[in-house]
């Protein structure tokens, strides 16, 4: 897998200073609410981060799991955003929510779940991304908490994947152009 990755974009170690920022920060801006949170974690490629994330959130809170897909098999988002795996819960209007993403690109995946779940009457619904890609959006959107800000380059590892492959590196890097061309 290794000798796939043109370059380490994102360190392992820099991957800890973030999930330990941005868990700080989560807990500062949620703590004293009378909503419980709920982390909303979207599958497959966010699990990694949210299982870090989590860890540094200094307060009660709750898990969920949806799981959305925009890129099939390919590089590019499709521009469809398909729900496999809804919420299973009601009565948002009791919850704080927090939806947890590996990637911020177009802004399509999260623009459409932040709405729906609005519409859902949730109390309040946030965003956080480990990665954000401005350079590619598509639409208005801006995560409410974002890791770091990365080039238009095609990412892999630390859950982010091609092909199903490299969502288990330990860090996040550029995958060389060769493999998927």
């Amino acid at each position: 897998m290794h000798q796939d990755v043109k370059s380490i974009l994102v360190s392992e170690e820099e991957i800890k200073e973030i999930t330990t920022t941005l868990g700080q920060r989560i807990t500062n801006d949620y703590k004293g609410s009378d909503k419980p949170l709920v982390v909303i974690v979207i599958l497959k490629g966010s699990m990694p981060f949210a299982s870090d994330l989590i860890r540094h959130i200094d307060m009660p809170l709750e898990i969920e799991f949806m799981k959305v897909s925009s890129y099939g098999a390919g590089t590019k988002t499709s521009g469809e955003i398909k729900i496999h795996l809804d919420l299973n819960r009601e009565h948002l209007e009791n919850y704080n929510l927090l939806i947890v993403e590996d990637i911020v690109d177009s802004g399509r995946t999260l623009q459409r779940l932040t709405q729906l779940l609005k519409n859902r009457n949730a109390n309040c619904v946030k965003t956080c991304t480990l990665l954000d890609k401005p350079s590619r959006r598509e639409v208005d959107f801006v995560p409410d908490y974002a890791g770091k800000s990365i080039p238009d380059e095609f990412v892999i590892g630390y859950g982010l994947d091609y092909n199903e492959k490299y969502r288990n590196l330990p860090y996040v890097g550029i995958l060389k152009s060769e493999v998927y061309s």
